[in-house]
């Protein structure tokens, strides 16, 4: 196993899927919808979405 490898998939992902998400946010609050997210909601979804990202990552054999 590679841990540089991992680690930097990591922090790919983690990066990655808050901008993501605020996006998304950004593109819903444009079309005219207003939502607003609490704190345990916006880290739910940052975890999922890291999660998400993660596997689009990784290579499918």
């Amino acid at each position: 196993m590679d841990y540089k490898k991992s680690l930097s998939k990591l922090a790919i992902s983690l990066v990655l899927s808050p901008i993501i998400v605020y996006v998304i946010l950004i593109a819903a609050r444009l079309s005219g919808s207003t939502y607003e997210m609490s704190n345990g909601e916006t880290w739910i979804i940052w975890l999922l979405m890291a999660i998400v990202v993660n596997l689009s990552l990784t290579k499918k054999e």
